[in-house]
Formats: structure tokens, sequence, C-alpha cells
């Protein structure tokens, strides 16, 4: 009984802690987004918002730990990077356009190139 109200108290304790950082500004983003986020870079002493521009093809976990992997097609090369979403690196978060998908992760569009990659979109 004692460890069950341990168990508990550890909870509130880590959501009341976690609720002091997470963002309420994030806008609902799906799989099959293409979004556009500001990044916050440093250069030496200077910091500036860099844009980052791709469709969201996976979705992990929830609250303070939630990250989206965004892909990009640059030169001709496949670019995925992982944002957590919380993040204060990240300045602000765009849907730019959203898409009919039938799965909850789009890995398969690592195999596809040009044309083949383009997602229905969805009008709602």
């Amino acid at each position: 009984m004692i460890k069950e109200n341990l168990k508990i108290n550890k909870h509130a304790i880590l959501k009341k802690v976690e609720s002091e950082y997470l963002k309420l500004d994030i806008p609902n983003v799906r799989i099959g987004d293409t979004v556009r986020l500001g990044v916050q870079i440093k250069e030496g002493q200077k910091t500036r918002t860099q844009a980052y521009e791709g469709v969201i093809i996976s979705k992990k976990n929830t609250g303070l730990s939630k990250t989206i992997t965004v892909r990009r097609v640059m030169q001709g090369i496949g670019i995925e990077r992982c944002f957590l979403l919380n993040s204060p690196k990240i300045s602000s978060i765009e849907i730019k356009r959203s898409s009919k998908v039938r799965r909850s992760k789009l890995y398969y569009l690592r195999q596809l190139s040009g044309k083949a990659t383009r997602l229905k979109e969805r009008f709602n």
C-alpha cells in the first residue's frame, strides 16, 4: 500500500515539474503534414532563426518528450531530423499543408524519389 502511494506521488510530482516546461502554443501536427519549423541556431555570440521545412514522417511519445521526425530532400539527398516539440530551440511551427495518410510512420518515403513521394492533400 505504501509503495502504491509512493508511485502515485512520484507521478504527480513528475507531471507538476513537466507542466512548467510544456509549450502551450504548439499546433496539432499530424503525420504527413508539411511543416515549417523556426529553429534557433547559435553562431558565435549571436543567435538566429533558420527555417526547416519538410514532411513529418513519425511522431513519438507524449508530454515533455514529444518528438517529430521531419524529412526533406535537399539537392537530391534525403535529410531527416528529429525535433523535440517542447524545446526552447524551436521558436515557431507553421503547418503549410496537410496530407491524407493511412500509416502512423511514413518510413517508406525513404525508398521513393521524385514525384512518387507526393502525398494526397487533405482539406479540413
